[in-house]
């Protein structure tokens, strides 16, 4: 064989490498969303036979698709048992203002560990995204949210002092600062600044989580208004990425 029939062989097997992990990753999609929806009622996936046959995917497909699955701690495999849900995600939906303790409500208990809270000299840019004169005090509230006993985020909250100081005062362990700030303020959240992206967890944040230094977070900071406009809660959320899923309805006019 010559060596460009070597290289042309080496070229083709590539090739045939990177199609099956195409193939795998789209697979692994679709089992993704079936175990998030809770479609595998008993915790058991169909047999690695059955979803050969269900994605017209060669064996090898379909484990390479297992395997991503498995990586991402939402299967195990288990010898002599086949591939069974180890973990869920749980939803949390984007289309209406909502606390984390008011979306996930209905999928369990929600607890509230509150490491840190008090007042503080914020960073300029925390001054001016919650449009307070540079210096003003602000209160800062760490907090540890569980869901059914397991560490789901870790959230740092940043309120304007006129109603972060009465607020301190209350429940924060079992109520959502949403609901108070609302009683607080004498009237409803008007609308939020949303923005979504994947952060690496640093020491404090994945032993506070229950991860790995490094693992991938889901994090939110979320810019909260008053009905009248004005600012006064900005949150920086880390999310376990393994135990939620953003979810919302998108429409085009």
């Amino acid at each position: 064989m010559t060596r460009k029939d070597t290289a042309a062989t080496a070229l083709t097997l590539t090739d045939a490498r990177r199609l099956r992990a195409d193939r795998a990753r789209q697979v692994a999609d679709v089992l993704r969303r079936r175990v998030l929806d809770g479609d595998f009622a008993d915790g058991a996936l169909p047999a690695e036979t059955a979803l050969v046959a269900e994605f017209a995917a060669t064996r090898n497909t379909v484990r390479e698709a297992l395997d991503l699955l498995r990586a991402e701690g939402l299967v195990e495999r288990c010898p002599g048992v086949g591939t069974v849900v180890v973990s869920r995600k749980y939803p949390h939906g984007l289309e209406r203002l909502r606390g984390l303790a008011e979306t996930l409500r209905e999928h369990g208990e929600i607890v509230n560990e509150v490491r840190t809270s008090g007042l503080i000299a914020p960073p300029r840019e925390i001054s001016a995204r919650l449009r307070l004169p540079a210096g003003e005090p602000v209160v800062y509230i760490e907090r540890l949210r569980s869901l059914n006993g397991l560490p789901l985020s870790l959230d740092l909250t940043y309120l304007a002092r006129d109603l972060g100081e009465p607020l301190l005062a209350e429940d924060l362990a079992g109520t959502d600062v949403f609901v108070l700030l609302e009683r607080l303020a004498g009237q409803p959240l008007g609308h939020a600044e949303v923005t979504l992206e994947a952060v690496n967890a640093d020491p404090h944040s994945a032993a506070t989580l229950g991860v790995p230094r490094g693992a991938a977070l889901l994090m939110a900071e979320r810019l909260t208004h008053l009905s009248d406009g004005r600012p006064v809660d900005l949150e920086f959320i880390r999310f376990r990425g393994d135990r939620i899923a953003m979810s919302g309805l998108l429409t085009r006019n």
